[in-house]
């Protein structure tokens, strides 16, 4: 399938690369993990079914990732946020599905949040988020810090580690932690307005399932599905997983058609 052109929107004088398939509403948002960028498996299959269904479906890369500039070690929850809002606004119109895997649920919960300021938004029609992982610096990391690890933020700023998803080092800096306590949404009831799918891996080693179940708890009771995958890891990338993944994006932009 050809790739479309990257289009480019200036952030906060930062060039974002933007990926845009035109189509029929609902649309389709997908938003990437940290240090993922918009041409993994998952953002692929899934503009690969808004070609076949006939949706619109528009994909970014956060600052410091993929074809996009500003440096990777500049990036915060506040900064990426800011950056998909924007896209989000420029790039899309009507209802719209908002698909976020790790990091992208994190950053499409706070999507919601902002959008939903003041009164709640119809521009979001529903939510599919893959392995989740809101509030991971404060949630997940910070329990686990060692000595080095926080001597590392307090003398350099900032900490790396061996990553398994590439040849370079993940780098956590501490910019990034306090920005993400000050973005945290797992402290109360998250209104969604909206249907939320979430799909997550009992295998995965990077966010415990018992993490999607804790965000569960925080959404309202109603219009909540969760899948849980027993023999699926943080990737959920395999033809089963992209199965789901599709049959979830299906299921909410039926729903959101019908509305």
């Amino acid at each position: 399938m050809a790739q479309h052109p990257t289009e480019m929107l200036d952030v906060d004088s930062v060039p974002i690369a933007v990926r845009r398939r035109r189509g029929r509403a609902p649309g389709l948002v997908w938003l990437g993990g940290y240090r993922s960028d918009m041409l993994g498996t998952k953002a692929e299959q899934l503009d690969l079914w808004a070609a076949e269904s006939g949706h619109a479906c528009v994909r970014h890369d956060y600052s410091g990732h993929g074809e996009s500039g500003g440096a990777f070690r500049d990036g915060t929850i506040s900064r990426w946020l800011a950056e998909s809002l924007a896209v989000f606004r420029q790039f899309t119109d009507g209802p719209q599905i908002l698909v976020g895997s790790s990091m992208g649920a994190w950053i499409a919960l706070r999507m919601v949040q902002e959008l939903n300021r003041g009164s709640a938004d119809d521009r979001v029609a529903g939510l599919v988020l893959i392995a989740p992982a809101p509030d991971f610096t404060v949630e997940l990391m910070e329990p686990h810090l060692t000595d080095r690890h926080r001597r590392d933020l307090e003398q350099k700023g900032y900490f790396e580690e061996p990553s398994e998803y590439g040849p370079e080092p993940d780098l956590y800096t501490r910019a990034l932690f306090e920005d993400g306590a000050r973005n945290r949404v797992l402290t109360g009831l998250i209104e969604t307005h909206c249907p939320v799918t979430v799909l997550q891996g009992m295998q995965d080693p990077d966010v415990p399932y018992a993490h999607a179940l804790k965000l569960v708890d925080h959404l309202p009771a109603e219009d909540v599905t969760l899948t849980l995958i027993r023999d699926g890891d943080h990737r959920l990338s395999r033809p089963q997983d992209i199965a789901l993944l599709r049959c979830a994006v299906a299921d909410l932009a039926t729903r959101a058609g019908s509305n």
